[in-house]
């Protein structure tokens, strides 16, 4: 619901256009928040709340009642007495009733996407929510999940709404500590552009907002709400998929992810058989740097020895004498495609079982 902290700040608002002392209190007369000190109007805020009145003056205060779906929430508390404070009084009353309304709608919606995306909810269920909520059910969207240096940080997920803005198109939530979930309205079906566009723009702003090393992954674009969970799911594997392959980039769409999909998606145990088949008790990434580094360019330039020699500031005779030397101690030819193939597959996996490794201490 409704924060303390927004309260304060609506009362301060109020205060600065009715130039009168405000507070909000709740029916057992407990302060909420206030622009002075009114603890002396507890007991009476309390009396009051049990009372059929809907507003009251008592000794130079003006008690007004604030409802949420017609159950008695708060009591507002105006310093002063007279139609003036009065008139101020059922404004600012009316105001703040709105607000909270208002929340709860928020409310409501971000628990219906949080349990969409968690698949908590029935297929009719969706649809019948979604139908009380206003939420579109055949619209387009991609979910995207952003994380920051430190987990999610305290003001990130409201930075993010601001951004966004409020409106039934594009949805951001949260369902743990470490990261935040966008549900993002696109024209259509083809919307990957669209969406890695408006990645870029959300990690640029948030950038200027203060916040680092923020990474950005995006799952793939779905026509109708009950498949929402799952580009999420495909976001939260390109999340992570593109830590152990794309490390170098901030935005990974689930599409891009290539067969680093595939390998992230394999036991360990079968990654390990599958090393020691081809290498023996020797791995791929335990190779000297100037053969690591001829390696991943002689990838780069797609096997091109000429290319490859030309980038590395050597001569072809020396390429084709290293590439001679892998072979002879690994009995895979680079220059050979199937050969080529399968070194990078070996690569790719010992960066991911070396990542899980990591990932388990």
């Amino acid at each position: 619901m409704i924060s303390n902290q927004i309260m304060q700040n609506t009362l301060e608002g109020l205060k600065g256009i009715a130039r009168v002392e405000l507070s909000v209190m709740d029916v057992d007369g407990r302060e909420i928040a206030s622009t002075m000190d009114f603890g002396h109007c507890s007991k009476a805020a309390a009396d009051f709340a049990s009372s059929p009145a809907d507003s009251q003056e008592i000794q130079n205060y003006q008690y007004f009642k604030i409802f949420d779906d017609q159950q008695l929430e708060y009591v507002l508390v105006v310093s002063g007495s007279g139609e003036d404070v009065y008139m101020l009084g059922k404004l600012a009353a009316f105001q703040i009733q709105n607000l909270i309304i208002a929340y709860r709608e928020r409310f409501d919606k971000d628990n219906f996407i949080k349990n969409l995306l968690l698949d908590n909810l029935l297929l009719v269920d969706i649809y019948s929510r979604s139908k009380k909520l206003h939420i579109q059910t055949d619209a387009v969207r991609v979910a995207m999940i952003m994380e920051t240096e430190n987990g999610r940080d305290g003001n990130a997920l409201e930075m993010c709404r601001g951004y966004f803005g409020a409106n039934n198109r594009d949805f951001v939530t949260a369902v743990d500590e470490n990261s935040i979930i966008i549900v993002k309205d696109v024209t259509d079906a083809e919307g990957a552009k669209e969406a890695e566009k408006a990645a870029h723009q959300l990690e640029g702003y948030m950038r200027k907002e203060g916040l680092k090393n923020i990474r950005i992954a995006i799952g793939s674009a779905v026509n109708e709400i009950k498949e929402v969970s799952r580009s999420y799911k495909e976001a939260k594997m390109a999340l992570d998929v593109g830590k152990i392959f794309f490390a170098e980039r901030t935005v990974i769409a689930y599409s891009e992810l290539g067969i680093g999909r595939l390998i992230y998606q394999l036991p360990i145990p079968l990654c390990k058989l599958f090393i020691r088949e081809i290498f023996g008790e020797k791995s791929p990434d335990e190779f000297d740097e100037e053969t690591l580094t001829t390696i991943m360019k002689f990838f780069e330039n797609s096997l091109n020895v000429s290319e490859t020699s030309r980038q590395l500031f050597i001569h072809r005779n020396t390429l084709v004498y290293r590439l001679d030397k892998l072979q002879k101690s690994t009995g895979l030819d680079l220059r050979v495609f199937e050969d080529a193939i399968t070194f990078k597959i070996a690569m790719m996996v010992v960066r991911y079982m070396r990542y899980m490794e990591s990932y388990e201490y």
